[in-house]
């Protein structure tokens, strides 16, 4: 069977991206035994990545860069913000370099990098942690099914072979 939409596909990957330099950097991976399983064609992947799938068989092997337009976009100069440090009182303050849980006013949760330690002030970015940078995908396809009726309404996959419970 070949990824189509409303396949559940399995698959491995390793994902990098590229310093300053233009040397490829490792970020992270799912091998066989902790797989990437989803709902193809949901919107729950990022368009280009699925787009480099479809037809694809089990056991095909793909390898792929996706410009940072077509990944979490480019970093955006206006997403960056000045906490005040009393926000932080109940917990301990963050370092440089953490990421840190938010939440706007609509209630939506999300995450920031923190920037900077000032001393009335945590300065955060607020851009995707791969924003601005290309990601270049390699692996292999494990398994291909139909989705299931439940799967299709609830809109995700349940695990490779759709019975995992939620």
């Amino acid at each position: 069977m070949s990824i189509k939409p409303n396949t559940v596909v399995s698959l491995t990957y390793e994902l990098h991206t590229t310093n300053e330099e233009g040397q490829q950097v490792f970020v992270e991976k799912a091998d066989e035994q902790n797989a990437l399983v989803f709902l193809y064609g949901t919107g729950m992947m990022l368009p280009k990545f699925e787009e480099h799938l479809a037809g694809l068989n089990v056991g095909d092997e793909y390898n792929f860069e996706l410009t940072a337009a077509d990944g979490y976009g480019e970093k955006d100069p206006g997403a960056f913000a000045d906490l005040p440090k009393d926000m932080f009182k109940e917990v301990d303050l963050p370092n440089v370099g953490d990421v840190i849980p938010l939440q706007d006013n609509e209630g939506n949760h999300f995450r920031a990098g923190v920037t900077a330690v000032n001393d009335t002030t945590i300065a955060v970015d607020l851009n995707h942690p791969m924003a601005g940078k290309n990601l270049i995908f390699g692996g292999k396809i494990l398994s291909v099914r139909e989705a299931t009726e439940e799967e299709l309404s609830h809109g995700h996959a349940h695990g490779a072979d759709g019975h995992a419970g939620h």
